[in-house]
């Protein structure tokens, strides 16, 4: 007989059981989750024994497609589950792993948050958090380039040029995830067409060109309002936190040598 530390007691392991029965009762006492019974579910109660393996590095999203498996991290930081983009990377020992899709249909268009981590000067500065305006198409194009479910990320993208440095109306462009220049940045869903929202407040996130536009996979990120009665045009997105990190990014001398490090969406709990 075995007894827990707080005292309550667990069915006795017998030699005869199978070995799998057997490590099933030790994965009951010690409290650890066996692998094929991770479920989504438990990503959104993280109990103790989940949040350590998420801490821990071992709990990841796959995709398989016809090359292959790519896997995505999870991780939680500050009370906060983050689902980075799918990569063609090995899955960790030990891995517990969750289909992408599954995952990713814990996302509700009501409460969509993305992130971008900018970095320059070979570390990484800071996360910019962005509320995305619900169920639009550059929204849901957006989601995709962050969590790279269609195999395009903008992971190691760069930004790309700085408009009205240092006057009203300031912004910075990025997200040239074909050519990482400037000149790619293709539209990744057929129809983006919607009744976008306008904006001349900073932290404002837009596509460049709007809807239909051969570069609108691009986005635009404001860092100053604007005072002269014109607005931003094709806002899916609002910074709700990190709007210092962008300010920082566009006062670098090189715009060109801020990258998006990482990205990906939050998770709701």
């Amino acid at each position: 007989m075995m007894t827990t530390e707080t005292g309550a007691t667990a069915d006795p392991v017998h030699l005869g059981d199978s070995a799998s029965s057997i490590m099933n009762k030790v994965q009951e006492i010690t409290g650890q989750i066996p692998q094929k019974q991770l479920t989504v579910e438990d990503l959104r109660r993280m109990r103790e024994p989940v949040k350590r393996l998420v801490e821990a590095g071992r709990v990841v999203a796959v995709q398989e497609d016809q090359d292959g498996r790519r896997s995505a991290r999870i991780t939680l930081q500050d009370g906060q589950l983050y689902l980075h983009p799918l990569l063609r990377q090995p899955t960790p020992a030990h891995a517990h792993t969750l289909q992408e899709s599954e995952v990713v249909g814990m996302l509700e268009p009501s409460c969509t948050l993305a992130f971008l981590d900018l970095g320059w000067a070979g570390s990484t500065r800071g996360r910019v958090t962005i509320r995305l305006t619900p169920d639009t198409p550059l929204a849901r194009q957006f989601v995709l380039l962050c969590t790279g479910q269609q195999d395009h990320t903008y992971r190691n993208t760069k930004l790309l040029q700085v408009w009205n440095k240092g006057q009203l109306g300031e912004c910075v462009v990025g997200g040239d995830y074909k050519s990482n220049d400037g000149e790619g940045g293709a539209p990744l869903l057929p129809d983006l067409q919607e009744q976008y929202r306008e904006s001349a407040r900073a932290g404002a996130v837009g596509a460049l060109g709007g809807p239909g536009a051969p570069r609108c996979a691009q986005f635009v990120i404001t860092t100053r309002d604007r005072q002269d009665g014109v607005q931003w045009s094709y806002v899916f997105g609002d910074v709700v936190s990190g709007l210092d990190v962008v300010r920082a990014a566009v006062n670098h001398s090189d715009i060109r040598e801020v990258t998006v490090v990482d990205c990906g969406v939050v998770l709701p709990l």
